[in-house]
């Protein structure tokens, strides 16, 4: 209740203040001469905009008629006529019922000017001109805005899902290699259960109930190990990420022996298997993106063990010759990692120091992994995790892997990378439409225009057309009634009619102006000149 009354109070104020610059030249026109005191003129104009305005919302058409139908009444409310226009484009939702509309208006004023008021074809001309430029191209304009606010909207939509379906592949993915660890570990920790359990059932001095005892012990064993294969060998068979008995020391090795300087400080403490792994596969990504991205940069590993957990730091000083050519982050390989040391319960954060880089990771000793809902990762400011590639710095041997690599688990309910998903296919659809309108907005008023002077033309030369050849003919002196004249005058020009002048045009396209000033005294002429354009 609290959040729709403020936003109803803002879109009352808004129709308002519309109404008040609407009413505005029309309170102007009948408040100040030669119209002053003209009240009743101007309260109906005033109640016409104000009805206009608040009908707009929910039937903007409606509200176009109505300022239409009020210009007739009082001029200045063809001010109106644009605003509802284009309004009229922003929160209508098909085009059709606006064609119709503008049509029908267009049909019923050339019906009622040329036929049964006898309008001249130049006020014609002009009425239909303002109609046009004054309530088509606006409303041709609001609609590219909607259209405009559809694609960005639906852009928007298209990244958070794209966004969203990149986190879940991560994750995943980091989820399949951990079962596959597990499923590695785990089986040969009851392999060797199955082994002493079988060497206690064939010990000598072992009594025939004890004996039965470790039987089912080993059988039972052995069954749980069939499960568990059973259970994560839908996962692919892929290289192992950890070589067996590798530590972090020996990852160091590695890295010097390839060139990078690095500075490790460790205690040497042992690590239960799970937050080992994740050390492990911190200074391994971590090592890995500096050696990408900070080449020849020193790099300090430093590995602290304390009562209830282990904080691992890897930190890379600033590249010498600055980064290596390539494509940006995309933060993918962090998602994975920090996706890796949640599971073990820990925290991971990465971001700039003193002009190089660091990731810090702390792994509780004996806490359970994360089993809670999937809550989204924490993301430094200005990092790829954040939807924003940054170029320059880590991500880790996965990143641009594709959801494949994560086995058959990683594509359950999560589209792949180029599926046409809903938020794709809007997307497109917006862009569609968006082209549609811009096309529209350019070409129908040039194309309506060319239309109008098409039939303006003719009405406006018929009859009233005089040559070159037939006003180089014309000889001063000579009888009207011999002249030859055509049928019809045309109207005069903006400086105006001139007594006893007669003017022609010579079909200039498309507004016929008056080309030719003829004069007359006594019925016959007097002078002739070409009218300057």
């Amino acid at each position: 209740m609290t959040a729709v009354e403020p936003r109803e109070r803002q879109r009352r104020a808004g129709d308002l203040l519309l109404w008040a610059v609407l009413a505005a030249p029309v309170a102007y026109g009948r408040l100040t001469p030669p119209q002053i005191g003209e009240l009743p003129p101007l309260a109906a104009a005033l109640a016409l905009l104000g009805t206009a305005v608040w009908i707009g919302r929910r039937w903007p058409l409606v509200a176009v008629l109505a300022v239409v139908a009020g210009s007739l009444v009082d001029g200045n409310v063809v001010f109106a006529i644009p605003v509802f226009g284009y309004l009229a484009g922003r929160r209508s939702d098909r085009a059709a019922p606006a064609a119709a509309v503008f049509a029908t208006i267009a049909v019923t004023g050339s019906v009622l000017n040329l036929g049964l008021l006898g309008t001249e074809p130049s006020t014609w001309f002009l009425l239909a001109s303002v109609l046009l430029f004054a309530g088509v191209f606006p409303w041709l304009l609001g609609r590219l805005r909607r259209q405009h606010r559809a694609l960005a909207d639906a852009g928007l939509r298209h990244a958070q899902a794209e966004r969203r379906a990149e986190v879940e592949r991560v994750r995943l993915r980091e989820r399949a290699r951990i079962a596959q660890d597990m499923h590695d570990s785990l089986g040969h920790d009851l392999s060797l259960i199955a082994l002493r359990a079988g060497a206690l059932e064939l010990a000598p001095d072992l009594s025939p109930a004890h004996r039965a005892a470790a039987g089912e012990l080993r059988a039972s064993v052995a069954a749980a190990t069939e499960r568990l294969h059973d259970v994560i060998g839908v996962l692919r068979e892929e290289r192992t990420l950890r070589p067996p008995g590798e530590t972090v020391a020996d990852v160091v090795d590695g890295a010097r022996d390839a060139g990078m300087t690095v500075d490790l400080r460790a205690d040497g403490a042992d690590l239960p298997p799970l937050p080992a792994h994740a050390v492990h596969r911190v200074v391994r990504e971590a090592l890995t993106n500096a050696a990408r991205y900070a080449p020849g940069a020193p790099v300090t590993v430093a590995v602290a063990r304390d009562a209830g957990a282990v904080t691992v730091a890897v930190v890379n000083a600033p590249p010498p010759a600055g980064p290596l050519p390539g494509p940006p982050s995309h933060g993918s390989g962090l998602l994975a990692l920090r996706e890796r040391v949640r599971l073990a319960g820990g925290t991971l954060d990465a971001g700039p120091r003193d002009g190089g880089w660091a990731v810090t990771a702390r792994v509780p000793l004996d806490g359970p992994p994360a089993t809670g809902p999937l809550d989204g990762p924490r993301v430094p400011p200005g990092r790829a995790d954040a939807g924003v590639p940054v170029t320059g710095r880590a991500d880790g041997p996965g990143d641009g892997d594709d959801v494949a690599d994560a086995g058959p688990l990683a594509g359950a309910g999560v589209p792949r990378r180029g599926e046409p998903g809903d938020a794709a296919r809007r997307l497109r659809e917006a862009r569609r439409r968006l082209r549609r309108s811009l096309l529209v907005a350019i070409g129908a008023p040039a194309g309506l225009a060319l239309v109008l002077a098409l039939v303006y033309y003719p009405l406006a030369t018929a009859g009233a057309v005089l040559d070159r050849a037939g006003y180089e003919r014309l000889r001063p002196g000579e009888p009207r009634d011999a002249l030859g004249l055509p049928r019809r005058q045309a109207d005069p020009p903006a400086t105006g009619a001139v007594p006893g002048c007669e003017f022609y045009t010579d079909g200039n396209f498309p507004f016929a102006q008056a080309t030719w000033r003829l004069c007359f005294a006594d019925g016959r002429l007097v002078s002739k000149e070409q009218i300057a354009p």
